[in-house]
């Protein structure tokens, strides 16, 4: 499955400093994927608006909810007792690889959500950073402030 989305997912996940600041951001309550999806859209010149926004969460939260967060719950669970079971331990591994490949499948329906946008009409990061991580419930601005700075240099 090629997907752009998550290409750049990939490269931008692997800027220094960023993996940490989307850990710290999904800890505060961010859905990463939809992070990672708008500052594609950013880069990409798309203009952010509320009606975007809310069509990109509707795509976004089921998934997250009904897929990717069960997932991710039962590796956590695991984690402690892994360090002493290494039949567990593999368990603990294909769970991570299955949580990603449903972050990859959430990344396409996002992607394919947004397709027909135009691109090239704004540049606005900020814009995009603040209406995906609306509603975290103690936003961590500095891991924010990090990501933006990794991905947009400034």
């Amino acid at each position: 499955m090629s997907s752009d989305l998550w290409n750049f997912s990939l490269s931008t996940y692997a800027r220094p400093g960023v993996e940490h600041a989307c850990l710290r951001l999904q800890a505060a309550g961010v859905n990463v994927c939809l992070l990672l999806g708008g500052l594609w859209l950013a880069q990409r010149g798309v203009a952010c608006n509320e009606q975007r926004l809310q069509l990109l969460r509707n795509v976004a939260e089921p998934w997250d909810t009904d897929v990717v967060q069960p997932l991710r719950a039962l590796r956590m669970q695991w984690k402690a007792a892994a360090t002493e079971d290494a039949e567990l331990t593999t368990l603990r591994e294909q769970m991570k690889t299955l949580e990603l490949e449903a972050e990859r499948h959430l990344l396409l329906r996002l992607e394919r959500s947004a397709q027909s946008w135009p691109q090239g009409e704004a540049t606005d990061l900020s814009a995009w950073l603040e209406g995906v991580t609306a509603g975290a419930a103690h936003l961590d601005r500095d891991a924010l402030h990090q990501l933006r700075v990794a991905v947009s240099g400034t």
